[in-house]
């Protein structure tokens, strides 16, 4: 099947290796700053095996040889899940990592669910394009994360927008991403933003307690025993749980480490003090000295403050943060017993002791109240990984547990004996209890990939240039290799074998940056190992995916097809997704059952756009739809189509992105055509166009376009040149709105010192970094957006044909529909 992945067995060891040649490089430089060699010990090929599009985790995933099968296969199966569900939601907000493959009616806009977002943000930290794990952040904290939402029981009545709707550590996923990156600018200019989101829990904060409290559905929890000793067994009573405070003191220790880099020492020593008062708190109100353990204290009808008496899986959440001391490790214990947690595919979210344990596990989703939950499971592993590396040594918990951890959480990713994640695992049965057809299949909602690297392995992070590494994986095993794991730019290999012969490159423990040896040890042990100067990437590449229209938007690009199959859309092929083709679910324009000899699929974008380059994923389902024999790329030249003049292709595979690069040209339509085989179709999972972000900007109430003499016209017509602009990210979800034909940009009219207003009319500046030149831009609904400028807060809008800027009037002229435009440079 096209989404198997190759089993790779202990006994297969000759199978995964290179020539002996001693640290043999490659280059790796398919992202700018990328590091210029790497270690070549595995073959990627042979490991890549059935994948689907195997040139992108070629370029961008770490590499993985451990003699544990399961472990290694469910590691390259995650990666495949987790690519899935990176969408594409458009030029404004790039990338998102989606939680299930299909949108939910109480997700935000675009389709996330803050729920897990600090699992996709700590596993997208390994990628080698860092724009996916940059653009999931600014989502949440700078874009439509942080647009209102409705106040009511559906979509969490407590909070006000989308970022808030579930518990979220923001703060410490940022701060994660930026140890592994090296971009510690990126985390500062997140600071702002990082410091609003912390402060958005704070209607849910006890100041007599000291303590926060959260609702468990809002936890990301429906079912609990918590929730069961409420009136409300699916949401369950408000209580203060160990999740949503080790959240908020992780992120405060996160947020005044990030504040120190800035120089903001004020900032940092006011969140070090609060990260302080809550761990008071925490180990004062919510640990059970007797029990040795935390609890769930309900807020409601409990005077006495007294804790809940059944030990749920996320009492364990708090060392996930390092909220405890040594002294309160030997809770760790309960991972162990037979009574507590334990399962052949557990852990179990419950104690065995409780109740409360597996009570109504039948009766349909979701109980977390015994079955084993992925998302949990992760928690756990991360928090026993940070106990081992990061606290004194103690016999309570030993390396050899978490492995055997990590094994049975991968031997539960399995279903018919396929590699296979929903929702949540029977804990002693092999079944997947909650896992509804077209739903649930790759659920993303917890990591793997970082339990691996930074727990197996040892990978840490550090502020510094270096890397720390100390191996949970045991000294029993004859070998472990992570090869060109990106770290500050830069390729990290970490090495462990016992004899020598499997890599070649001699016994013993040795770690490689950039492909040269920098450590080596007799046996795996902790190594502090100086890394260069981080080589940073540039934000973006400098072109969007013109093509997307994830919202069907009626100004931006329009699909069409000259027929489709009865279960597919041309929509399909540009909502910014590509499914793996071993899944349910249709994301896909096909011409299966076509009359036609030949069909195409196409792009109208409405008004002239540039275009450089156009990527296709041919979707071949080795049946009724196939690769076709050959295609034609071709323009709308306004009267006929024509060849795309100058094409350069990359080899055309199936359920693999082609590449198409051409001299810059500038079209309102493209399409596609290809023939039909006998009895068969051709698909596309994804049609591509690349160009720079210019626009031309059309107010709602005049319908003319921001013009660079910054005045607006009622002329609809094609865009003169000095309508035209281009989108500059600046980082963290902002802006700068440049003038194609000027190179200035557009400013909020602020050069005065702090303390003096912000102008009233918009002008324009010469480029710069200053905040009155930075713009967010928010949707409103229908393709409708506010640009707000992040010195003010205020307004972009047009009166009486000029731009003036005031406070959100929620009125038409503050409204712009960007536009695909031609880029008149050359």
């Amino acid at each position: 099947m096209a989404f198997r992945i190759l089993m790779i067995r202990a006994a297969c060891a000759a199978a995964v290796l290179v020539a002996n040649l001693a640290q043999a490089i490659e280059p790796t430089a398919q992202y700018p700053g990328a590091a210029p060699g790497a270690t070549r010990f595995l073959d990627k090929d042979e490991l890549l095996a059935g994948f689907d599009d195997p040139a992108w985790f070629k370029h961008n995933i770490p590499f993985l040889d451990v003699p544990d099968a399961q472990i290694q296969q469910i590691y390259y199966f995650r990666w495949q899940s987790y690519k899935g569900h990176l969408v594409y939601t458009g030029s404004v907000y790039g990338w998102l990592s989606s939680e299930f493959l299909e949108p939910v009616d109480y997700g935000a806009p675009y389709g996330g669910i803050s729920a897990a977002a600090g699992h996709h943000i700590n596993e997208g930290r390994w990628l080698r394009n860092h724009q996916y794990v940059k653009d999931i952040v600014h989502y949440w904290l700078n874009g439509p994360g942080q647009f209102s939402k409705p106040m009511n029981e559906s979509v969490n009545k407590d909070t006000s927008d989308w970022a808030h709707e579930y518990s979220f550590w923001a703060a410490t996923s940022v701060w994660q991403v930026a140890l592994a990156t090296g971009d510690r600018q990126f985390a500062i200019n997140a600071l702002p933003h990082l410091v609003r989101h912390y402060r958005g829990y704070d209607t849910h904060f006890n100041a007599t307690l000291g303590l926060y409290w959260q609702v468990p559905v809002w936890d990301a929890t429906e079912y609990t025993p918590a929730s069961y000793e409420s009136s409300d067994p699916y949401h369950g009573g408000a209580g203060y749980r160990p999740t949503i405070n080790a959240y908020q003191y992780g992120d405060a220790r996160a947020i005044a480490a990030i504040a120190r880099l800035a120089g903001n020492t004020a900032l940092a020593e006011e969140y070090n003090g609060r990260a302080s008062a809550l761990q008071t708190a925490m180990n004062s109100r919510l640990w059970d000295s007797r029990a040795k353990f935390y609890f769930h204290m309900h807020r409601d009808d409990n005077p006495a403050h007294k804790l809940l008496t059944t030990r749920e899986l996320q009492g364990f959440v708090p060392w996930m943060f390092h909220v405890p001391t040594p002294a309160q490790t030997p809770a760790m214990a309960q991972l162990l017993a037979p009574q507590g947690f334990k399962a052949p595919f557990g852990p179990t979210t419950a104690e065995r002791r409780s109740k409360w344990f597996n009570h109504e596990v039948d009766k349909g989703c979701c109980r977390w109240n015994g079955p084993s939950w992925p998302y949990e499971t992760a928690q756990v592993l991360t928090a026993v990984a940070n106990l081992l590396i990061d606290y004194p040594k103690q016999s309570t918990i030993t390396a050899a547990d978490y492995v055997e951890l990590l094994h049975t959480y991968a031997a539960t990713q399995y279903r018919d004996g396929e590699p296979y994640v929903a929702e949540a695992h029977d804990a002693d049965a092999d079944r997947w209890l909650y896992d509804s057809p077209n739903h649930s299949e790759d659920y993303n909602h917890s990591t793997f990939v970082d339990n691996v690297i930074s727990g197996l392995i040892g990978v840490r992070g550090q502020a510094g240039d270096a890397v720390r590494i100390k191996p949970l994986a045991p000294a029993s095993w004859d070998y472990f290799l992570l090869e060109n794991t990106p770290y500050h730019g830069h390729n990290l290999t970490v090495l462990w074998d016992r004899t020598g012969k499997r890599y070649g490159q001699g016994a013993g423990f040795k770690v490689y940056v950039d492909g040269v040896l920098a450590a080596a040890r007799g046996l795996p042990t902790a190594v502090t190992v100086a890394v260069p100067r981080p080589l940073l990437q540039d934000n973006r590449d400098g072109v969007v995916n013109l093509a997307a229209n994830t919202q069907k938007f009626s100004h931006g690009a329009q699909p069409f097809a000259s027929f489709t199959g009865p279960k597919d859309s041309p929509w399909k092929a540009t909502d910014g997704i590509v499914f793996r083709t071993g899944l349910p679910q249709n994301s896909r324009w096909t011409s299966s059952g076509s009359p036609h000899a030949v069909d195409d699929v196409g792009v109208d974008f409405q008004r002239p756009a540039t275009l450089s380059e156009v990527r296709l994923t041919f979707y071949d389902d080795q049946a009724g739809v196939r690769l076709p024999a050959n295609f034609d790329l071709q323009y709308w030249d306004g009267k006929t189509w024509l060849d795309i003049p100058g094409q350069t292709r990359s080899a055309v595979t199936p359920n693999a992105a082609v590449s198409i690069t051409f001299p810059k040209l500038t079209a309102s339509k493209l399409r596609v055509s290809a023939p039909n085989g006998s009895g068969t179709g051709w698909g596309l999972s994804e049609l591509q166009a690349f160009g720079k972000p210019v626009f031309q900007f059309v107010n709602v109430d005049s319908g003319g376009p921001m013009v660079a003499a910054m005045s607006t016209s009622r002329a609809t017509g094609a865009p003169a040149a000095e309508s035209v602009w281009e989108l500059v990210d600046a980082g963290a979800g902002w802006f700068k709105i440049r003038g194609v034909t000027t190179g200035d940009v557009l400013s909020a009219g602020a050069r005065t010192k702090s303390g003096q207003k912000v102008g009233t009319t918009a002008e324009l500046a010469r480029d710069g970094d200053a905040e009155h030149l930075h713009w967010a831009l928010v949707d409103a609904g229908g393709g409708q957006f506010k640009i707000r400028n992040r010195l003010s807060g205020q307004l972009l809008g047009q009166q009486s044909h000029h731009l003036v800027m005031s406070p959100d009037a929620g009125v038409p002229d503050q409204l712009w529909k960007p536009y695909s435009a031609a880029d008149s440079r050359p």
